[in-house]
């Protein structure tokens, strides 16, 4: 049952959502009803709050790359493509002040 409600909770990106507060008030359901051991409740709770994290960190990594990617589509130029016109401006106002 533990297994089950584990995969099923952590499809898609509920997980990812939710706060710890409410993990861990979701946890202490679960506990109270399989009326687990307090410790193995809390190992629960703990590999809820890990799993959690790792989701967050995954989905703002896909959600990053995705983004990067329409901005190149659309050709849009990055802080990184002004910082260097910037760069090459400064450098042909030097030479051209000598």
């Amino acid at each position: 049952m533990k297994e089950f409600l584990e995969k099923t909770f952590l499809t898609g990106i509920g997980i990812a959502l939710m706060t710890k507060d409410k993990i861990e008030e979701l946890g202490k359901k679960v506990q109270a009803e399989l009326k687990m051991p307090e410790a193995e409740g809390r190992k629960f709770m703990n590999e809820m709050l890990k799993k959690s994290e790792e989701t967050k960190k995954n989905l703002e990594k896909k959600i990053e790359e995705s983004v990067k990617k329409y901005l190149e589509k659309l050709d849009v130029a990055t802080k990184k493509d002004l910082q260097e016109m910037k760069e090459r401006l400064d450098k042909l106002e030097k030479e051209s002040d000598l």
